[in-house]
């Protein structure tokens, strides 16, 4: 019996470069093989001579709509997400690049700021460890996490038996998030979340978060701050890798 075909609405892929083009490249072969189906793949990438731009995918009639969006990451999501609830439909989702910034909490940081000019938004130092074997601090503030500490393929799709280790995988990034928020609040933190955006693998080798869970992240601030300060732990992992921020809303 076949499987049920996944079918989006819109697939951003952000990023036309080496990654980008081996997701686009993915998902025409996932449709070819009736695994997944969209309206139509919008690829943002700001050099218009990107890998995407000379996919054979682009030009295959037997796809449905892709298109090249020439633009800055945070400018795309503003117009996007922002237009989202009128515009767009329940069954949307974003194709993430392992190499971007943090781009779904810039957008709710900035949604913030929008919402409430006459009070501080600001990224706080989060100033704990997750318990994760690496992880780093970016100069803009970001905290990036990951259960392994050796390089992980492009197309690892994160199953129950990790490839490299070749044992079960014992580990999921939400849980030690969620875990994290937990131990900070026992330490004193009154802090909100955690949000999360959770990037699953979709359909041959491809991972998706989801647009509605971030447009309902951005209600979601919405209503908690507005009667007062409140301060939110916002991350976006898979279930090995994770870039976390605190949204400090005063």
């Amino acid at each position: 019996m076949r499987e049920r075909v996944s079918a989006f609405g819109t697939i951003v892929i952000v990023g036309g470069g080496c990654y980008g083009s081996y997701y686009l490249r993915q998902l025409g072969r996932a449709y070819h093989a009736r695994a997944v189906t969209w309206q139509r793949i919008v690829v943002v990438d700001r050099n218009v001579a990107c890998l995407t731009a000379a996919a054979p995918e682009m030009n295959d009639p037997a796809l449905p709509p892709i298109e090249s969006v020439t633009a800055d990451w945070g400018e795309f999501f503003h117009g996007y997400l922002s237009r989202w609830e009128t515009e767009g439909g329940s069954d949307d989702a974003v194709v993430p690049s392992p190499l971007m910034p943090h781009l779904m909490y810039e957008w709710l940081r900035d949604r913030a700021a929008a919402r409430w000019p006459q009070r501080t938004i600001s990224t706080r130092p989060l100033n704990a460890t997750a318990g994760t074997p690496w992880e780093r601090v970016a100069p803009d503030g970001s905290h990036y996490v990951s259960f392994a500490d050796w390089m992980c393929p492009v197309n690892c799709i994160e199953p129950e038996r990790c490839p490299h280790t070749r044992g079960p995988r014992t580990w999921t990034m939400p849980a030690a998030v969620k875990a994290l928020v937990e131990r900070r609040r026992e330490a004193g933190d009154v802090i909100q979340g955690p949000i999360v955006f959770h990037c699953t693998h979709r359909a041959y080798g491809v991972g998706m978060i989801d647009t509605r869970d971030v447009v309902a992240a951005d209600r979601q601030v919405a209503e908690s701050a507005i009667d007062g300060p409140a301060t939110f732990l916002v991350g976006t992992v898979s279930h090995c890798h994770g870039a976390l921020n605190l949204l400090s809303v005063v």
